[in-house]
């Protein structure tokens, strides 16, 4: 069902109510564009298009959200966008895949496959070349199969390490650095054997796979791959080094998320979605859960360095200003690419939403306040205000009290979390265990991004 949300124009001195949203589509009514000069054929136009568009993405919601994303692939924030709305629909987007994405996102089963065209440093003479290869001889069954069939001057060696970054040869062999090593030999060797074709010389399994019958010739060429030189084994790039290079290549994280492994853990924090942020009461402090992608250092007219930053989570990008007072404290923790719990401010400034961040710290250093109750302390009254009284008393300035106090009561094999308020959050987690543990409270300490 299309969600409807009226939009307000105003004029020089009446306020109109021109159209519907519906979702990332903007339509304009016919009673709008009828009255203020725009001719009514149009508007019926604008209204029929309308309609169809709803039609296709209610029935057809793969074509359509595989299409929307063809039409704006140079876009980066709007891709990211509509990825997030095709993960509200339950619509899984699958990174590039070289014997099966086209040119453009394609729907293939119940899921959207990557196109080549979105890839950076692989162009549309590259494309042709390996679509052509893969349509003449099939699909290919290793690097060297691949170097050796399509035409090298097309897909050069950064082309392929693009690919291979992204992702697009994980289904022959998911060790990408593993391939990126092998790429420094089989790229010689296939170019030596392209050059020796050329020149009518071959070798000598070229020559044998000519005389032999067709169910030979597949043996033979595997014999042909067999050969190909490979390099000494190597370990894959750590998971973050192998997401950094697909944002790097794809404009945004698509096999998985940095933030997805800790989605879970860090709920107990309370945070909000960024595509909440507009929704929430201004001067509210927030907290969310974010990746740094890009860190902007600016001057004041007084001469004080702040920063201009682009964040993003699962569901939006969104810019965040950290003011000169706040930057001076947090600016070593700014890393691009880090993953941050960020507090600040919400602030609308030209119809547009930012966040103005109060505080930073990296998720790897986040910490929790763990108490184990009973079910008899979890129903007393007065073990209850005995323990808030000991988390006032130990919490210290409150503007700086950032670690969560969360309790456990354990019932037998039922196990249930308790998420205690942000003012009974706390400055210091070790002196806090330590009080609570001489109250005759069982209490730890743990990382927020520990299993």
């Amino acid at each position: 069902m299309v969600k409807i949300i009226t939009r307000k124009y105003v004029g020089q001195s009446n306020v109109y109510d021109i159209g519907v949203e519906q979702d990332h589509n903007f339509v304009i009514k016919n009673n709008f564009i009828a009255s203020n000069c725009f001719n009514k054929s149009h508007s019926t136009a604008y209204g029929y298009v309308t309609y169809q568009t709803a039609y296709l993405k209610a029935n057809y919601p793969l074509e359509y959200m595989a299409a929307l994303l063809t039409a704006n692939s140079g876009d980066t924030d709007k891709v990211q966008k509509y990825i997030s709305t095709c993960l509200s629909m339950n619509i899984q987007i699958e990174p590039p895949d070289i014997n099966r994405s086209g040119v453009d996102f394609t729907p293939v089963g119940d899921k959207i496959l990557f196109g080549f065209s979105a890839v950076r440093n692989v162009g549309q003479n590259a494309i042709a070349c390996i679509l052509e290869a893969r349509e003449d001889q099939g699909v290919f069954k290793s690097l060297s199969d691949f170097c050796d069939r399509v035409d090298l001057r097309a897909v050069n060696r950064r082309t392929l390490e693009s690919l291979i970054y992204c992702g697009a040869f994980d289904k022959l062999e998911p060790n990408r650095h593993q391939l990126i090593k092998d790429l420094e030999l089989v790229y010689d060797w296939a170019q030596s054997r392209a050059k020796d074709r050329a020149s009518g010389q071959g070798n000598l399994f070229d020559l044998l796979g000519g005389g032999f019958a067709s169910t030979s010739t597949n043996k033979t060429n595997n014999n042909v791959f067999d050969s190909a030189p490979k390099a000494q084994p190597v370990p894959d790039f750590p998971p973050q080094k192998k997401l950094q290079m697909e944002k790097e290549l794809l404009g945004f994280y698509v096999s998985d998320h940095p933030l997805k492994s800790i989605k879970n853990s860090s709920s107990i924090l309370a945070p909000i979605n960024l595509s909440q942020l507009g929704d929430q009461k201004e001067d509210t402090l927030l907290c969310a859960v974010v990746m740094l992608n890009h860190v902007k250092k600016v001057m004041t007219k007084k001469g004080d360095p702040m920063a201009i930053l682009q964040i993003e989570d699962l569901t939006a990008q969104l810019e965040a200003v950290v003011f000169p007072k706040t930057y001076e404290r947090v600016s070593l923790a700014l890393e691009v690419d880090a993953r941050l719990i960020i507090w600040g401010k919400v602030d609308r400034r030209d119809e547009q939403v930012q966040l103005i961040v109060e505080d930073v710290e990296p998720v790897e250093t986040v910490q929790l306040v763990m108490v184990e109750l009973t079910p008899q302390q979890a129903i007393t009254i007065e073990e209850r205000d005995r323990l808030r009284t000991i988390l006032k008393e130990i919490s210290g300035d409150r503007e700086k009290a950032k670690v969560p106090v969360i309790g456990i009561v354990q019932a037998g094999s039922s196990r249930q979390l308790v998420r205690f308020g942000r003012q009974f959050w706390v400055q210091d987690s070790r002196s806090t265990v330590l009080a609570l543990q001489n109250a005759r409270f069982l209490a730890h300490v743990k990382q927020l991004t520990s299993s």
